[in-house]
């Protein structure tokens, strides 16, 4: 089996779940019935013998052919892939319709000139591509059984079962249509409801129009903002208004390499942007569905607050590593759950309050946010002065990291104005000294004063060498004004010492840098969110022009279809990580508002604003 490029895959989903579609018309990845259940066609992380299912004109084998061209039906997510071959063209539209009850995929074949030979070819596999399943004819179905799942398949092309997989070949002609529906259902039922392939697909158009339609942005980037938008929304779990990080396991960040995560869960981190997102482009009912899984999720037990949850808002997310799966490019492990959710990181209770707070001024809120927000703080009161794992969710020792202090600041300083505010009571001086001890701290021991920037941690010997690019952040959430000398140095030293040759940004140094503080080993490639957030600081610090340079750079690491992963290697000069990334698409939605001068930006503040008695000094 030839591995693709992970920018070869289109995105197709039902807001259940969620495939990804090859450039060669393979659907190597799907997991049913939700996004977090075990993978049915897992072949990307393996081989074909691990679960694929292959839809195109006849040729070798070994060597499928790639569409001539490919592209998502105007603003839905409705993917149209085209093959010119010798005899004539064809095109093959995939997607997942939505409201069916049951999730399924659906595959038309249209002839579009000429007669081509083309041949479909399922190879299912339950259990991450381990368990074979019990292939049969039923009532004009082929149906896959394995345990309680089921799978089941028919078209208006018969399709017999041909041991455990199943596979034909017919002609197509001009004007001709010929569909396949793909279902889940459980095994001790059946057979699944599912409607005419034509009707559906008009269904499924009408929904994602009608549904982009509402977006309120038509500023220069519209085209790129909308594809972000439609594939937030496709990483949406709609029974809860959970959204994923990504739909996938275990893509690497580094190819060959042992980092490689499972995404396929709901990240309390990607809270106030995703939250901030939705308002200023208009969908107040996703950002309302997504607060409230935010307070079913946290509401349970806020002293332990997780950084991330199920998609049902669950717990326990055991990780474990599949041994039969090679990986994507022989990069194993491969894992499934994150023992990540168990960490401390205490950056989570600032995005967390910033959520609550952005919800608050939209008037989404009622009194259990306002209780939950003053439960967090008091534990934040206790914890901030402990090290923690940070952002990145490092596998090293706990560190007292400067991101995660200025998020507790953060989370102090929102509750501080809610209570000013008079909509809710709670200990205001109290809670005003506290969040000048928190900004005090981070300005002493987190800032080298020789290099004029934030470090990445600090300890009892001053601030660290490393730098981290969360530092970035820190004018966003006014910690600093960003015309603080402190700031622009900060910005400045993040470029010099944390950019790729093409001008990204890394996330903090890995190799040869400082080893031991995430506890891996190995490189990875350039984070994207990070590249946005410089682009938003050199907004911010009056540096447009540059800012909108190196965001045009960002959007044309997109693949053609608009999609990106999580990081960038600057070296294979490829897509890496997780994708389509939940987190790299809002922050190209928030870059883009912010470069047009559409998402406002805390402005200058005196010191004694600050509260703190430094300086403020204008670059």
């Amino acid at each position: 089996m030839i591995m693709h490029p992970i920018e070869d895959y289109a995105l197709i989903g039902d807001l259940q779940t969620a495939a990804l579609v090859c450039r060669d018309g393979t659907i190597d990845w799907l997991c049913l019935p939700r996004f977090d259940s075990q993978a049915v066609f897992a072949g990307l992380l393996g081989s074909d013998e691990h679960g694929r299912w292959r839809l195109g004109p006849v040729v070798d084998d070994a060597c499928p052919a790639n569409a001539t061209r490919r592209t998502y039906r105007g603003d839905t997510l409705i993917l149209e892939s085209e093959w010119d071959t010798a005899t004539g063209t064809v095109r093959v539209t995939d997607f997942m319709p939505l409201g069916e009850g049951t999730p399924q995929v659906t595959r038309i074949v249209e002839g579009i000139d000429g007669i081509v030979p083309m041949r479909s070819d399922v190879h299912m596999r339950f259990g991450y591509g381990q368990v074979e399943p019990w292939v049969r004819c039923v009532e004009g179905w082929t149906v896959a059984v394995a345990g309680p799942d089921s799978m089941w398949l028919k078209s208006t092309f018969a399709s017999p079962a041909d041991g455990e997989q199943t596979c034909m070949e017919f002609t197509v002609r001009q004007g001709e249509r010929i569909a396949f529906t793909l279902a889940w259902y459980p095994s001790h039922q059946g057979p699944p409801q599912t409607g005419d392939p034509q009707e559906t697909l008009q269904a499924t158009d009408a929904f994602w129009r009608c549904w982009a339609s509402r977006c309120m942005y038509d500023g220069p980037h519209r085209a790129a903002v909308i594809r972000s938008l439609i594939t937030l929304k496709a990483l949406t779990y709609a029974p809860t208004g959970a959204i994923v990080a990504a739909p996938t396991t275990s893509l690497p960040e580094d190819i060959g390499g042992v980092r490689n995560w499972d995404y396929r869960f709901t990240w309390l981190r990607d809270a106030a942007i995703t939250l901030s997102a939705l308002l200023r482009t208009g969908y107040l009912d996703e950002a309302r569905a997504w607060r409230e899984w935010l307070l079913r999720a946290v509401a349970g037990d806020p002293d332990n607050l997780q950084i991330m949850y199920g998609i049902g808002g669950e717990r326990t997310l055991t990780e474990m590593e599949l041994p039969w799966l090679p990986g994507y490019e022989k990069s194993a492990p491969v894992r499934i759950g994150n023992k990540a959710a168990g960490q401390l990181q205490l950056d989570v209770y600032g995005e967390v309050v910033e959520a609550l707070y952005l919800a608050h001024r939209a008037g989404l809120d009622d009194d259990s946010a306002h209780h939950l927000q003053l439960r967090l703080i008091e534990t934040l009161e206790r914890r901030w002065q402990e090290p923690d794992e940070g952002i990145w969710e490092v596998r090293g020792p706990r560190r007292h990291f400067v991101h995660s202090k200025v998020m507790a600041w953060v989370a102090v300083d929102r509750t501080v104005q809610l209570i000013e505010s008079g909509d809710v009571d709670g200990p205001l001086d109290r809670w005003r000294d506290l969040r000048d001890e928190i900004h005090r701290t981070v300005c002493e021991k987190g800032y080298d004063p020789q290099r004029n920037t934030f470090t990445q941690y600090y300890d009892d010997s001053g601030p660290s060498t490393e730098l981290d690019a969360s530092l970035l952040l820190i004018p966003q959430t006014d910690f600093l004004p960003w015309n603080d000398k402190r700031v622009v140095g900060t910005i400045e030293a993040i470029q010099r010492e944390l950019s790729t040759p093409d001008g990204f940004i890394l996330r903090y140094p890995t190799v040869g840098h400082d080893a031991g503080v995430d506890g891996l080993p190995g490189d990875e490639g350039a984070f994207l969110a990070c590249s946005f957030w410089l682009a938003d600081a050199l907004v911010m610090t009056g540096r447009v022009d540059r800012a909108r340079c190196l965001f045009g750079k960002l959007l044309a690491l997109r693949n053609d279809l608009g999609l990106l992963a999580e990081e960038w290697d600057p070296r294979l000069q490829r897509q890496v990580g997780n994708f389509p990334q939940a987190f790299s698409h809002l922050s190209l939605v928030e870059t883009a508002l912010r470069i047009e001068g559409l998402l406002p930006f805390p402005q200058p503040r005196q010191a004694d604003e600050l509260r703190v008695g430094e300086q403020v000094i204008v670059s």
